[in-house]
């Protein structure tokens, strides 16, 4: 009476695909913000201008740099890579800080975690090989800690539903 196993295959998501809306906790009021990437005619998108707005304390700043600082780990909390503000969407565990830019982002960690099988892409499949969910922490793809995982990913995920 088994059901069928939860199946996920790697869509090939980078992390750049995630960096279009970032959900962040307000510079100056704690609060909920949202860092949003303004319409930007050619070039590349990662360092199309960006908008941090808070709709809480009415915070607004514009990022237009060169330099962008991509967060690497889960040792310590993440901060977005344009104005450094810290990640709304993140939580310590046990072993280490789980954290995601946004809601697909979080919704993709979920999917991989939950699924009893998970798919990469053939070895000889052109295009991107080091993906997001292959460069996720290893205890993070670990089925023994599949649960506690699963947990904080629905923790955080309550976090924007009730925020505070």
């Amino acid at each position: 009476m088994s059901g069928s196993p939860v199946r996920f295959r790697d869509p090939r998501s980078t992390e750049y695909d995630f960096l279009d809306s970032i959900l962040v906790r307000c510079p100056r009021c704690d609060r909920i913000a949202r860092v949003q990437r303004q319409p930007h005619p050619g070039g590349r998108l990662l360092f199309a201008p960006r908008r941090l707005v808070c709709r809480s304390c009415g915070l607004s700043r514009t990022w237009t740099g060169r330099g962008v600082g991509l967060w690497a780990g889960s040792r310590g909390p993440a901060e977005d890579p344009y104005f450094g503000a810290r990640l709304w969407l993140q939580r310590e565990t046990r072993h280490g800080w789980l954290w995601a830019y946004d809601l697909r982002h979080l919704d993709l960690i979920r999917r991989h975690t939950g699924a009893a099988l998970r798919e990469r892409a053939g070895w000889y499949d052109t295009g991107q090989k080091m993906t997001l969910v292959a460069r996720l922490p290893a205890w993070v793809k670990s089925a023994k800690n599949r649960d506690e995982v699963l947990r904080a990913v629905d923790r955080i995920r309550a976090s924007v539903l009730t925020p505070g």
